[in-house]
Formats: structure tokens, C-alpha cells, sequence
């Protein structure tokens, strides 16, 4: 069975279609003290602070390309393994939304940490939101679905309504095992702090074309990666899985994210470190994880058993 949510009234596992999970679903469209996400909800206001910061990085990016330098391209691709791969796709979403592995606490913290560096948020805010789009998947409450425009799916969800980066402990009734850890909790509110450490060591190692590089455009160009998953996977693609949503497996987003565009073999097998299920479908964050457990920094790796003669959903008779 797989793990999409947690109860946040017991801590423990909601399973796809089971009692608790109808619960809890209730819950998010419903209850006043939690967040009401979707466009319903968040579509009738502004985030002007979100905003301006989208449209100065999306500035800063475009004076990049004016600014290039060898030393600022190589820093921007450490960043970029560090913050992307590791960070988000390794990190907040294998790791941390869906425990598909175990690692060490030192190893888990360095990367989230990382993914600070995307500018998408701490661990808290990605993991709730996103534990609540697999639980409400294409339909109400969904934070971000094209069936309420590809634009929204895509940036739109971000720039509307109430900022809840900040919000730890309203969010926390969604990620509650990582309202325990002080550190995540910690990161939650100051995920700000990494991105200007970094950024004042890229200025002191290369000026400020490193800044530019290794800040705005990489996290301008990750920020729309990670949203091609949001909008893209969940329109245009290739179905493996029958599952109650409309999620697409999508090479070239796959390329684009370390292999988070195998999508609907991700929502089918929500559990599995492993998004590429077969040996075409290339899925490089789940090479690092498989690196990680050979190096002994990595145990108890789910991947997703299914017959491929007739694939189902995790879960399904």
C-alpha cells in the first residue's frame, strides 16, 4: 500500500481510499484552521511579496546572460545538482514527503538545506503542499491543477492569496513528523538564511556574475523545472497506470528534474525512490539514491512492484 498523506489527527498513515484518507480529504476542503489551497480558495487575491520576487529574479535572470563567466556557469551547476537534485527532488519529495528511503540525519539535513537554495520554500511548506496534491490530486483543494488552468498549475498558484511559507504551525497538521525536528522546523522559518550565505560566498569567490548565475538564473530556470511538474506531467504525456488523476509520464520534463517527469508512475507508486520504471525512463535522483545506500548513507530504498503485463496503481486489487 502506499503512503500519500499523514493523518494529522494521528500522525500515522493515510492510505489511499481508506477511512482516514476520505477523512482528511473532508478535512482540507473544509476545516477554517487549515490551508485552503486551489484556485478557488487562493485565486482571488494577489502575494505581492511572491510577485516581486519572481519578477526580480526573472530580471536577474535575463542580465545573466550578459554576465557569463567559466567560473560562474561551474558554480552554477554545483548549485544546481545541490539544491535540485539532491535538495528537491532527492530530499523534500523521495525523502521527506515520502519516506521511499531512510538516511542519516546529517545526510538529510545537508540536503535540505540545499533545497533552501531553490527558493521553493522550507521543508514544512513543500512537504505539506505537496502531501495534500497527492491527496486531492486533480480535483478541489488541489494547490495546483491544470484542470484550473495550465497557467495556474504552472506559477499562477504561487502568486495568489496568502503566502504560507511562514505558516509552521498551520502547515505542520500536514507534515506533522516534521513539526518533531527541531532543525526542520528551524529551516521552515529561516529557509532564507542559506540562499544569502551562498550568495555572499559566490560574490566573494567570482563577483557578481557568479551571483547572477549561481542565483537568479539557476534558481529562475529550477523554479519553472519543478513547476513543468505541476503543469506539464498533468497534461501532456504517456499513461502506464490507471490512476484517479490526470498525471503523465514526460521525458523531456524527466530530463528537465533528475526523472520527477515520470509522473504517473510517481502517483501511481507514490512510496517509490524509484520514479523511472523502466530501463528507458532515465531518473538520475534516483541513481544518487541508489549511490547514497551503496555508500551505506542509505537503507530501506522502496521501489515499486508491479506486473507489467497489467500495471496497477500500489493499492489497487
Amino acid at each position: 500500500m502506499s503512503v500519500e498523506l499523514l493523518d494529522p489527527t494521528t500522525d500515522q498513515p493515510a492510505i489511499a481510499g481508506d477511512r482516514n484518507s476520505s477523512k482528511i480529504a473532508a478535512n482540507l476542503r473544509t476545516e477554517t484552521k487549515g490551508p485552503m489551497l486551489g484556485r478557488a480558495a487562493q485565486g482571488g487575491t494577489l502575494s505581492t511579496i511572491t510577485i516581486v520576487f519572481m519578477v526580480l529574479f526573472h530580471i536577474g535572470a535575463v542580465a545573466a546572460l550578459f554576465m557569463f563567466s567559466w567560473k560562474a556557469l561551474i558554480c552554477s551547476i554545483i548549485l544546481w545538482v545541490w539544491a535540485s537534485n539532491l535538495g528537491i527532488g532527492m530530499c523534500y519529495h523521495r525523502l521527506l514527503t515520502h519516506r521511499g528511503y531512510k538516511t542519516p540525519k546529517w545526510v538529510e539535513y545537508f540536503m535540505a538545506i540545499g533545497a533552501t537554495l531553490s527558493l521553493e520554500g522550507g521543508p514544512i511548506f513543500w512537504v505539506a503542499t505537496h502531501r495534500v496534491h497527492h491527496q486531492l490530486s486533480d480535483h478541489e483543494g488541489d494547490p495546483h491543477t491544470p484542470t484550473e488552468g495550465g497557467w495556474w498549475a504552472h506559477m499562477g498558484w504561487i502568486m495568489c492569496g496568502v503566502s504560507m511559507h511562514d505558516e509552521t504551525a498551520m502547515l505542520s497538521r500536514y507534515a506533522p513528523d516534521l513539526a518533531r525536528d527541531k532543525f526542520h522546523v528551524w529551516l521552515s522559518k529561516y529557509h532564507w538564511i542559506p540562499m544569502v550565505v551562498v550568495g555572499l560566498a559566490l560574490l566573494a569567490i567570482g563577483g557578481w556574475s557568479c551571483v547572477m548565475w549561481g542565483i537568479f538564473l539557476r534558481v529562475t530556470l529550477g523554479l519553472h523545472a519543478t513547476w513543468l511538474v505541476n503543469s506539464a506531467t498533468h497534461m501532456w504525456g504517456s499513461r502506464r497506470f490507471e490512476t484517479r488523476d490526470h498525471s503523465r509520464n514526460s521525458w523531456w520534463v524527466a530530463l528537465l528534474t533528475g526523472g520527477e517527469g515520470w509522473h504517473n508512475n510517481h502517483h501511481a507508486h507514490p512510496v517509490s525512490a524509484r520514479h523511472g520504471l523502466a530501463w528507458y525512463e532515465i531518473d538520475p535522483n534516483y541513481y544518487g539514491i541508489w549511490l547514497l545506500k551503496k555508500l551505506g548513507l542509505a537503507w530501506d530504498v522502496k521501489i515499486a512492484q508491479y506486473d507489467p503485463t497489467d500495471p496497477k496503481p500500489a493499492g489497487v486489487a
